[in-house]
């Protein structure tokens, strides 16, 4: 479906997805730049920065530009395969952006629990291995949804409710048995949202608690300085996804839930670059040199 059926407000959405689009990805590839290009960013806080923002960059590239067609087209249909396609890539790199948070999360306990013992403990190998492993639950978290999907190999003539093919829309249409289709959602659920959520809390639990046994105030601000713009992430990615499923359970409007599917689907990606550039010193002088030797 379309967001709107306006025809003259076709050209004003094509506009919208194609100026926010080009924003995040060029947004994203300056932090991978700016970061990948200064070697006092090699550090793990920023290898995983990098990570989160070429997922963003992957995230977006799913949905958006199929979007950006579809407008231009004034088409609304998408193959079998095309669906299939977008909705294990956008399970991938979704869940990618939620376990890296949950990565960066630890990156920051360590940091502020265990300060003389951080390089130790965060390792290249580590550092690598915790990336990897995270591709890799998310890879299994998409196949489980394909294993479920391809129970049911044809469909035809099925609107989806939604700008992009949601996994949790083509779940319940390809899987009858309510029991299996729960199962597979509770299963889900704890791999993408229970066990990183608590991992994050329990991290910023301890990170609070050591902060609050920092004699001088100096010593507290620059300790939580140092998390504030994940903090601010974490909350704009979850805020934004609960806030789209309790909004369209309690509205039950497919509308609306698409509108707001655009916000942790678009603005989210778009927005992180900006809290990480405008809160972090490092990157915004890593930017200006970056700057300084292209100019």
């Amino acid at each position: 479906m379309v967001l709107s059926e306006d025809p003259e407000l076709q050209p004003v959405l094509f506009g919208l997805f194609l100026t926010m689009y080009l924003v995040t990805v060029l947004g994203n590839l300056l932090i991978v730049l700016a970061i990948g290009s200064d070697p006092r960013l090699h550090t793990p806080m920023y290898f995983f920065l990098c990570n989160l923002s070429l997922a963003d960059v992957c995230f977006i590239s799913t949905t958006v530009p199929n979007v950006i067609v579809d407008i231009q087209t004034r088409s609304r249909a998408i193959s079998y395969v095309g669906c299939l396609t977008q909705m294990s890539l956008f399970i991938i790199f979704g869940c990618m952006d939620d376990l890296l948070l949950t990565v960066m999360a630890y990156d920051r306990f360590v940091a502020i629990c265990h300060p003389l013992h951080y390089t130790v403990i965060m390792n290249p190998r580590l550092c690598a291995f915790l990336v990897l492993l995270s591709f890799l639950v998310s890879l299994m978290d998409c196949q489980l949804h394909n294993l479920i999907t391809l129970r049911f190999p044809y469909f035809k003539g099925v609107e989806i409710a939604n700008f992009f093919c949601d996994p949790s829309q083509i779940l319940n249409l390809a899987c009858s048995d309510t029991f299996t289709s729960n199962i597979v959602m509770y299963f889900v659920t704890a791999i993408s949202g229970f066990l990183p959520i608590s991992g994050i809390l329990f991290s910023y639990y301890k990170i609070v608690s050591s902060i609050l046994r920092i004699p001088s105030s100096g010593g507290k601000y620059k300790a939580f300085s140092t998390c504030g713009a994940h903090l601010a992430v974490v909350c704009l990615f979850y805020g934004t996804g609960f806030g789209v499923y309790l909004g369209s359970a309690v509205s039950h409007s497919p509308r609306k839930g698409a509108v707001a599917s655009v916000m942790y689907t678009v603005v989210t990606p778009m927005l992180n670059p900006f809290i990480y550039s405008l809160r972090n010193r490092d990157i915004k002088s890593a930017l200006r040199r970056l700057h300084h030797r292209t100019g």
